[in-house]
């Protein structure tokens, strides 16, 4: 029996697509092998890299001055390859919003002068601070968020005022959870395995004008944005295995009506834990509410004996892995794109059932 997976990632993937991938384990198309076992550099397997690209391409209209990298390491490889390419002046903008974040301008601090200029850590990243007007410094190459804090529940719903500055953006919680202008950002990435593959893929999708051989002196070959678009993705043996699983999800994505129809999905599933979490005399959110996610919702009830006895009858239950992070403590709900509305409606019910007997 399936469980309703709330994992923060690695995190539930569409039953459709798991299946369609049983079904092709031993013989991929008639190819008489898996696609575990295929080589980068086939044609069949050149087609699933072009048809995943195409595929997102479409779905999030990125405009043909930008490449789409498929790329390996996780989204924290991108901590050092982003201030190793882009650091062009040594000196990049930090907006501080989550743990992620944090790592990213601690990473960038080894590479030039990375300035923390707003954070959200005086109330433990509960909140998206005020980013209209912040002293961008002039020579900044660029302006670094992580969009969506996957610990912290937290969103960007209004994009900084970089000021002209290239943002940078981790959207790894968020990829493909809504519709985003591409045009926006000189750099967005993504670590696949909250809402589109298995770990071990990270998607860049980069304007042209920031790949350039300029990088700074002691950049490993492998670390180069222009070695990787240059190569098309296939400069080494890159992930195939899970790429091939983010191109199905492309496609699912697609067949249920692009991102416009994600969105609104994504939007309809979290009122229902909100509007619960809300009125609940036992539990409550952690986030503010302008600034919560679609996509991570934490909750505690106030007591650390009351948390655990709700995650030990929950995962019995069948709803599993909705421990909260330790820097929170409590519960965290991850309702990716995958999660269907069923398991929010349910979770919702034993929620209400827990309260009743726990008051």
């Amino acid at each position: 029996m399936r469980v309703y997976n709330f994992s923060a990632g690695p995190a539930v993937l569409p039953e459709e697509v798991l299946k369609e991938a049983a079904d092709e384990m031993l013989d991929y198309q008639g190819s008489g092998m898996s696609v575990m076992e295929m080589s980068h550099r086939s044609k069949t397997y050149d087609k699933i890299i072009k048809d995943a690209e195409a595929d997102l391409r479409d779905l999030m209209q990125i405009p043909d001055n930008y490449k789409v990298l498929f790329l390996q390491g996780g989204a924290s490889s991108q901590f050092a390859m982003i201030p190793m390419n882009l650091m062009k002046n040594r000196v990049a903008d930090y907006i501080v919003t989550g743990q992620w974040a944090k790592k990213a301008y601690q990473e960038a601090c080894i590479y030039g002068k990375a300035n923390k200029i707003a954070s959200s850590e005086d109330k433990t990243f509960s909140y998206i601070p005020d980013c209209s007007d912040l002293p961008i410094s002039e020579d900044a190459d660029y302006v670094y968020i992580c969009e969506n804090n996957t610990i912290y529940g937290t969103k960007f719903k209004t994009l900084p005022n970089t000021k002209g500055k290239p943002l940078v953006a981790d959207v790894s919680s968020c990829f493909l959870s809504e519709p985003v202008d591409v045009s926006k950002y000189g750099l967005i990435y993504g670590g696949v395995q909250k809402n589109i593959g298995p770990a071990g893929v990270v998607i860049v999708i980069i304007r042209e004008d920031l790949i350039t051989e300029d990088v700074l002196e002691g950049t490993p070959t492998m670390f180069k944005y222009k070695i990787h678009a240059d190569n098309g993705s296939l400069y080494n043996t890159p992930p195939a295995y899970g790429i091939y699983i983010c191109g199905k999800v492309f496609k699912w994505l697609k067949k249920r009506g692009g991102l416009e129809a994600m969105k609104e999905y994504n939007e309809k599933k979290a009122k229902i834990l909100y509007d619960f979490l809300d009125e609940s005399s036992l539990f409550q959110g952690t986030v503010r509410k302008e600034d919560r996610s679609l996509m991570n919702v934490p909750f505690v009830t106030g007591s650390e004996e009351l948390d655990a006895k709700f995650i030990q009858e929950a995962t019995a239950a069948g709803f599993v892995n909705l421990k909260g992070h330790r820097t929170v403590g409590g519960m965290r709900a991850s309702i990716y794109n995958a999660m269907p509305i069923e398991g929010v409606e349910k979770l919702v019910e034993f929620m209400k059932e827990f309260e009743k007997n726990n008051a």
